[in-house]
């Protein structure tokens, strides 16, 4: 009881200095340690940052979306110079973000960089389509894909049912969120142990993939490019699912405030995650083909547990298990950035306010994640996972063009900008061409309504943004005051204290 009354106290006195400026020097000289200010911490360091990286990459694309890429490509030789092509498109994209995140330590990923150089109506229209749509509907898939994976081997023979793979995916958004709110050190510590396993994962099948070749299993790869070839559109469509399997690229410019020397690590972890994770991918899939002919892979339901059963035998196991702790990995660094978007989202005034408060007790933005992970929950609802990489794709395309063109732009319009790294402005220059590529390539060879729908639902976000952000209407305050309030002593989170 006693206990609780301290606590009580001490987030009362830290919630009034986070409002009213610092009152309370005379209780701060009895603690034993400083109270430290209500911002998020600098407690990821370059190690975390790499992992951050590599194990939000690395989640279920290499598993499932192989087929995708063969499908679209034709032939084995296309299929993985696509793979290749793609690693070099994302270090390359990369590369301009960390630009970007050494040139504007602020976190929000592309919602800063649209910000500084375009309009806020740009940013915000990224932050509506993200919060709502982007973030949520990836840790979504990503989950569905760990509770397939997870729940297949109690269903031998058969496909797991519906109800039992979208339970366990809820449960496994429940678990991460809650992971997530409760230590941003045991979120990375998470990150980093799950990393390690995929990492391991990935060698021992290259490794397997290597052994077969030395035995002369190379019939699958002697006539690679005997083939037809592909159409404008489907190598657009081939490309969007091996870059489905390469998001996440970006993943450490939402967190660039709780980066430990940013300046530094940030260019470091980009230049060694991402190639570390191209040629795993490519070599992976040189792997898969040893075994399987095409039409055996794109028939095979999980590309990876039909190599460990040809391979592994009676160890057969671990390939779906540590599948399943690939993409728990891959789930838990999007809830991690996912996050940290929706903060910096509600502290510019763009999202609800309470979106950008901060746990009193555990320095992690819980509002925002529980924002996220709740989001997450409805879009496991709906059924089909390659319907939705293509339309996510689409939007998400979109944004990392226009990205790369606020690099281009703030060369002219921001030159006083101290920038710690700087790339020939060909490299922007190439992704903007590629982005336009992904996002009308597909529409031209297919039009599909869907696309128009996702196109409707970016710009429905004006429709909030007049009222409530532009004009900031009294009616919407006063109704959020008090639902504010009220969600504040709850989750005993304040709004974060300035540090400029």
């Amino acid at each position: 009881m006693h206990q609780q009354t301290e606590m009580d106290e001490g987030s009362i006195r830290r919630r009034k200095e986070s409002q009213n400026g610092s009152t309370g020097h005379s209780l701060d000289c009895k603690d034993k340690q400083p109270v430290k200010t209500t911002v998020l911490q600098k407690d990821i360091g370059l190690l975390s940052g790499i992992c951050l990286i590599v194990g939000t990459m690395i989640g279920s694309g290499i598993f499932i979306s192989p087929k995708a890429v063969l499908l679209y490509s034709g032939a084995v030789g296309p299929c993985l110079l696509i793979w290749a092509a793609c690693g070099v498109l994302a270090t390359l994209g990369a590369l301009c973000y960390a630009e970007l995140g050494t040139m504007i330590t602020k976190s929000g990923g592309e919602y800063s960089y649209l910000m500084e150089a375009f309009s806020p109506i740009l940013a915000y229209l990224f932050s509506w389509t993200s919060i709502m749509v982007l973030k949520p509907s990836s840790f979504a898939i990503i989950t569905l894909s760990f509770a397939e994976y997870a729940s297949t081997p109690f269903y031998p023979g058969c496909t797991p049912p519906l109800v039992v793979t979208k339970c366990l995916s809820a449960a496994a958004i429940i678990v991460i969120t809650t992971v997530n709110c409760l230590s941003v050190k045991l979120a990375s510590y998470v990150q980093n142990f799950f990393t390690v396993a995929k990492l391991f994962i990935i060698l021992v099948i290259v490794v397997a993939g290597m052994v077969m070749l030395a035995r002369g299993n190379t019939e699958n790869l002697s006539n690679a490019f005997d083939a037809t070839s592909p159409s404008f559109g489907a190598i657009g469509l081939a490309f969007y699912n091996g870059l489905w399997a390469y998001d996440g690229w970006n993943q450490l410019n939402f967190i660039t405030e709780e980066l430990k020397n940013p300046s530094r690590n940030l260019p470091l972890a980009i230049l060694i995650g991402i190639p570390l994770v191209s040629v795993s991918y490519v070599l992976v899939n040189v792997a898969y083909f040893t075994v399987m002919t095409s039409t055996e892979l794109l028939l095979s339901p999980a590309v990876a547990v039909t190599f460990g059963d040809r391979v592994f035998y009676s160890m057969s196991w671990i390939v779906p298990l540590f599948v399943v702790f690939s993409t728990f990995g891959s789930a838990n660094g999007s809830c991690f950035t996912a996050g940290r978007l929706a903060y910096v989202s509600g502290r510019e005034g763009h999202m609800v306010k309470i979106l950008s408060y901060i746990s009193l007790k555990r320095y992690t933005p819980a509002p925002a994640l529980i924002f996220n992970g709740i989001l997450s929950i409805f879009y496991i609802i709906p059924a089909d996972i390659n319907t939705l990489i293509n339309y996510f794709s689409f939007a998400q395309w979109v944004f990392y063009g226009l990205t790369a063109l606020a690099l281009i732009v703030m060369r002219f319009t921001r030159k006083e900008l101290h920038r710690p790294l700087k790339v020939p402005i060909v490299i922007p220059g190439l992704i903007v061409l590629v982005s336009c590529y992904l996002v009308l390539a597909p529409i031209i060879d297919k039009p599909e309504l869907e696309y128009l729908y996702c196109t409707i639902f970016i710009f429905s976000g004006l429709l909030f943004y007049y009222p409530f952000v532009h004009r900031k209407v009294n009616w919407a305050r006063k109704l959020m005051r008090p639902i504010t309030m009220h969600l504040q002593l709850l989750m005993e989170v304040a709004p974060p204290e300035k540090t400029e």
